[in-house]
């Protein structure tokens, strides 16, 4: 996992392996997109993209947390996904030609890399690799979305922020000390509601009692910590 100083401090072709967007690459191929590519980092609360505006940018977060999010006509907010490390934003509207479908502000400090519209289409069509693993990518973000509306449909709140706490903990969990896995991505527990559509008083209940229970823990800096997944998995069922 990149920290903030990796990303200050290294070239930007040495960071480029790392990310599951260009795995299998080679130096040749890295080093173009080195050339291409730019990065910049958002202060907490700043928005990277607007809903509906032209797309001419892909982005991909090397550290922080960006919230993706609609807001309705009434005011309300609504989340459609928080991401960390190594995920992308706005390739969508890059690839179909339309507007970005949703916004994205940054949760925390956060460094990104972005290339503009027509490097990323040069890069989609010279090198395959990316490719097949942009495919893949938006193949594993479709196959949680739909776990995730099952899990709206069939689960109560103690399931459904189960279900959410495990499905962060796979995709950006940290081994940590006593088997633990911590979640290295910026959550709030108004976040966590709107995405598992309860109240946020409903989830700090449910926060509440699995850390009671020792399922949880909080670090001093405000991450979450899975202590007990076995335990939380059974509420998934």
């Amino acid at each position: 996992m990149l920290s903030m100083m990796d990303v200050k401090t290294n070239d930007t072709r040495n960071i480029l392996s790392s990310i599951p967007l260009f795995e299998g690459l080679g130096q040749a191929e890295l080093a173009w997109i080195g050339h291409h590519a730019h990065r910049r980092m958002f202060s907490a609360g700043t928005s990277i993209v607007t809903a509906e505006q032209p797309g001419e940018a892909v982005y991909i977060i090397l550290v922080g947390t960006v919230k993706i999010h609609i807001e309705q006509a009434d005011g309300r907010d609504v989340v459609l996904a928080l991401i960390g490390a190594g995920d992308t934003l706005g390739e969508m509207s890059l690839l179909d030609s339309a507007g970005r479908s949703a916004s994205a502000i940054a949760l925390e400090d956060s460094f990104l890399l972005w290339m503009d519209k027509s490097a990323f289409q040069q890069m989609l069509d010279d090198f395959p690799p990316v490719s097949h693993n942009l495919v893949r990518i938006l193949s594993a973000r479709l196959r949680l979305a739909n776990e995730l509306i099952q899990a709206l449909a069939a689960l109560d709140v103690y399931g459904r922020v189960a279900r959410q706490l495990l499905a962060f903990a796979d995709k950006y969990g940290q081994d940590a000390a006593d088997g633990a896995v911590l979640i290295p991505i910026h959550i709030t527990q108004g976040d966590i509601a709107d995405l598992v559509g309860a109240s946020r008083k409903r989830v700090n209940q449910v926060m509440v009692y699995f850390r009671e229970q020792e399922f949880i823990a909080i670090t001093p800096s405000g991450k979450v910590l899975v202590q007990n997944r076995v335990e939380l998995t059974k509420y998934c069922k």
